[in-house]
């Protein structure tokens, strides 16, 4: 395989501050015989200076040389339409593109003819997204912070302290999906001393939770009634669901968000695929994270790792190079062909749509991998 030009722009979504690559995934990569150009100060809000890529083996670069010289990108967050124009035919863009929700990202995907290979829908056999995975990890926690920092009267919540105190009773945190992120939430509220109650459809997942935290926290089984009931009595509702690829469906409807008391916090983890919370109709941002709405503080942050930006990028980096070798090594064909993971996480290909759940949301025509490829 002939030697490639990774490239890596400094990511300009608001507030955030995590790189594609730390200064030991450029190393992997030149040690394998590939150039590696970096934006200036593309590191910087992660802790990673110029000098630290420089001594990696990387050359630092204006943003348009990167994006000219590069034959793959390595970002973090989605393109946005600044960067559309940049866009190269067969050029490998690898980062979170979240498109199912994304009608405007996707089509100029599909016009400039670009491979856009996307973190969140490379899955392993069993359904693992090992891509995902580190960045739900991180919601899910910061998920739990930012809602107790929410609750504060300050910040218009209803002033009450997660964990309560002695002869005072603890804040209820309501959590709906059991996932990863669920899973990492529901670990912070209960060290916080939170009453924690966690909703997921899967009984399986359930009795998993219930076995590894006991009497720690309530489980239900997630149905309407069930969520109406515990959202209707929760200080902060935390929206965990994920469908592979897909628009999250709302559970959470209006009418359960206005039954909520005044001054309750909802943090919607699944905005980056629409969210799960009916009256979350738009992202915020770190700069202006929460609006009201029914007298109820509403946080949508579609980056929400993005303010821990070192820990963040060191723990996606751990994920995402050693498919990016791979992409890299192979050239993204070979390696697709030889990883059934990675190839689920290829979305669009030659102005094709060639995962099924952004196709269906778009009502654009789905083109099989296998088609497109041979």
């Amino acid at each position: 395989m002939s030697k490639l030009t990774v490239g890596v722009p400094r990511e300009i979504k608001a507030q955030e501050f995590r790189v594609g690559l730390t200064p030991a995934g450029v190393d992997a990569l030149v040690k394998c015989g590939h150039k590696v150009v970096i934006e200036n100060n593309a590191g910087v809000g992660s802790g990673f200076s110029n000098s630290d890529y420089q001594a990696a083996g990387a050359e630092i670069a204006s943003v348009e040389e990167v994006w000219a010289a590069a034959d793959m990108i390595v970002k973090v967050k989605e393109p946005l339409p600044s960067e559309y124009n940049y866009f190269k035919p067969q050029q490998v863009l690898y980062t979170y593109f979240h498109l199912a929700p994304d009608r405007e990202q996707t089509e100029a995907l599909i016009e400039k003819k670009v491979v856009a290979i996307a973190y969140e829908t490379v899955e392993l056999d069993n359904g693992e997204l090992p891509l995902l995975t580190p960045m739900s990890e991180v919601a899910g926690r910061m998920s739990i912070q930012v809602g107790a920092a929410f609750l504060e009267k300050p910040h218009e919540g209803k002033g009450v302290l997660l964990g309560g105190v002695a002869g005072v009773p603890p804040a209820h945190v309501v959590i709906v999906g059991g996932g990863i992120v669920g899973t990492s939430a529901l670990k912070i509220a209960v060290g916080m001393g939170a009453r924690v109650t966690v909703i997921d459809k899967s009984l399986d997942r359930l009795r998993y939770l219930d076995d590894v935290f006991h009497n720690q926290i309530e489980t239900l089984a997630s149905n309407r009634f069930n969520i109406a009931a515990s959202a209707k009595s929760a200080d902060l509702l935390v929206g965990a669901v994920l469908i592979h690829g897909a628009m999250a469906p709302k559970l959470v409807s209006e009418e359960m968000v206005a039954s909520m008391v005044p001054g309750s916090v909802i943090v919607d983890v699944a905005i980056d695929q629409g969210g799960c919370v009916e009256t979350i109709d738009h992202c915020t941002t770190h700069h202006d994270p929460v609006y009201i709405k029914h007298g109820v503080v509403h946080y949508a942050v579609a980056n929400m790792p993005g303010a821990v930006a070192r820990t963040s990028t060191l723990a996606l980096t751990n994920a995402t190079l050693p498919y990016a070798l791979d992409l890299a090594n192979k050239g993204w064909v070979q390696a697709v062909k030889d990883d059934p993971a990675l190839a689920k996480g290829v979305n669009v290909v030659d102005g094709k749509v060639t995962y099924k759940a952004v196709a269906d949301a778009h009502s654009i025509k789905y083109h099989s991998l296998e088609e497109v490829i041979g």
